[in-house]
């Protein structure tokens, strides 16, 4: 059962959930894949709802991104998931098939082929409509010492958000 709400109502939600971290689901061909991101959220750029998200290159969902130009994004709001909020952070699709680990049910994204993730309530559909890969000689050297000392970049995703609800699983 799906329940509209605005692109906004559920905002201090998501920046409340991106710690410990919120469910960033990607597909491309058949694969999917999902991954937590703790750093990105809600703006209006260029006059469109707009959910920002960092993904390292060395990350698999950096590729399937890069070839789907879409992403969705499953926050559950019932349930703290920290066991699978833990694995998802720290296991590689490369490694694990993380909807079979964590029995995660795909359903179909409403206006995307990415799917979301059942169990979770709050969902973002975004489309990639810019890109813009870290410039690290801007980046200040105490965040460059912190997050950026193993050569891994982030590129910086504009999703425009195409679709948002509540999923109550039946």
């Amino acid at each position: 059962m799906y329940k509209e709400i605005s692109v906004f109502e559920h905002a201090n939600t998501v920046l409340e959930k991106l710690t410990p971290g919120i469910f960033l689901n990607t597909k491309f061909k058949g694969e999917i894949n999902t991954m937590i991101i703790g750093w990105g959220g809600i703006n209006i750029i260029w006059g469109r709802p707009i959910f920002l998200v960092l993904v390292r290159d060395s990350r698999a969902t950096y590729n399937l991104i890069e070839s789907s130009q879409e992403f969705t994004i499953s926050i559950p709001m019932e349930s703290p998931m920290k066991k699978e909020i833990a694995f998802c952070g720290t296991k590689s699709l490369r490694d694990y098939d993380k909807f079979k680990e964590c029995n995660f049910t795909p359903v179909k994204g409403r206006k995307l082929e990415t799917p979301i993730i059942a169990e979770c309530q709050l969902h973002y559909e975004c489309k990639v409509i810019y890109k813009q890969t870290l410039n690290q000689i801007a980046v200040p050297d105490n965040v460059k010492s912190r997050y950026y000392n193993n050569n891994a970049n982030h590129t910086v995703y504009y999703g425009e958000i195409v679709d948002q609800y509540i999923f109550v699983k039946e």
